[in-house]
């Protein structure tokens, strides 16, 4: 069985054009080789998930998340002492009124379990909470495994790896060459687990000065995890001036700067007709995402690189 290889797309915070550049490698990759070059696309930013926007996915499965615990009273045993909102530090539990046993704030629990180890009466006990949920689809591109967390809940770094996870045992299952994974935005725990066994990461950034500060912190993170880096500029053409630093930045920390791609309102175009923008128009910026495909390719080694 060959090894699946994973490419990984990140950025430092969000509206960088992250998802715009996988779409089009989607696209890209299916086009690139007389029959295509097979690969299970993985929409990671659970967050905030819109792969699936430009990729007019169809699902075909739907499966639940189940996160962290949340508090749950007996009100037939719950006496409305208050010692519970006493004991919690997070102010989940609403003073009792009337001797009506006090109120959990599924939002604000963090499912510490202080009020159950507190109450007298062993009226609280934790319960798993419904955090989400994750779902197998099929695009033009190839199969999509995303996610979907629900408003306030946490653990997306677990659900990150969950996704992750169904999507390379699909590769595997079904003989899939490639990974190819939209990762959420920043350097927390949600991209540690989207990056975790990347063979190659992608640093999408843009020519500003927070752009550039966030490049040297993402670099900072796939490199502490030994993970090979490229970069790649988008509205490269905005502010040359910050484009021609985020150049000198890379070859200073001796990091590839595979592309610049260019500002152009035909990406918007594409978005809203729920398409890549390499299957919707082949402009300037088609043939800048052409050129960064064809160097991230060679660099995983794929077929025809």
């Amino acid at each position: 069985m060959s090894r699946v290889k994973q490419l990984v797309i990140l950025s430092g915070k969000g509206g960088t054009g992250k998802t715009s550049v996988t779409a089009a490698f989607a696209h890209l990759a299916v086009g690139s080789q007389p029959n295509g070059l097979r690969a299970v696309l993985v929409d990671a930013d659970v967050d905030a998930a819109n792969l699936e926007l430009v990729l007019a996915p169809e699902r075909l499965e739907m499966h639940e998340f189940v996160g962290g615990d949340v508090a749950v009273i007996d009100a037939e045993r719950c006496t409305a002492c208050g010692v519970c909102v006493e004991a919690c530090r997070f102010e989940a539990l609403a003073a009792p009124a009337d001797d009506r046993p006090p109120q959990v704030d599924p939002v604000a629990c963090e499912g510490c379990a202080a009020c159950v180890y507190r109450c007298p009466n062993q009226a609280i006990s934790m319960q798993p909470q419904l955090a989400g949920h994750w779902f197998r689809s099929t695009t033009g591109y190839g199969p999509l495994i995303h996610a979907a967390l629900r408003p306030g809940q946490q653990n997306s770094g677990k659900l990150v790896t969950l996704v992750k996870q169904q999507a390379r045992l699909l590769a595997l299952d079904e003989s899939y060459p490639l990974l190819l994974v939209d990762g959420p935005p920043g350097i927390g725990c949600p991209v540690i687990s989207a990056a975790a066994g990347a063979d190659l990461v992608l640093i999408v950034t843009e020519p500003t000065t927070a752009g550039i500060h966030d490049l040297a912190r993402v670099l900072q993170t796939s490199r502490h995890f030994k993970l090979p880096t490229l970069v790649c500029v988008n509205k490269a053409d905005l502010y040359p001036a910050g484009t021609a630093t985020i150049k000198t930045y890379c070859q200073q920390e001796q990091v590839e700067l595979v592309g610049c791609i260019p500002f152009d309102t035909v990406v918007t175009q594409a978005m809203v007709a729920g398409v890549p923008v390499t299957a919707y128009a082949d402009g300037p910026v088609t043939q800048a995402l052409r050129q960064v495909w064809a160097r991230v390719k060679g660099s995983l080694g794929l077929p025809g690189a």
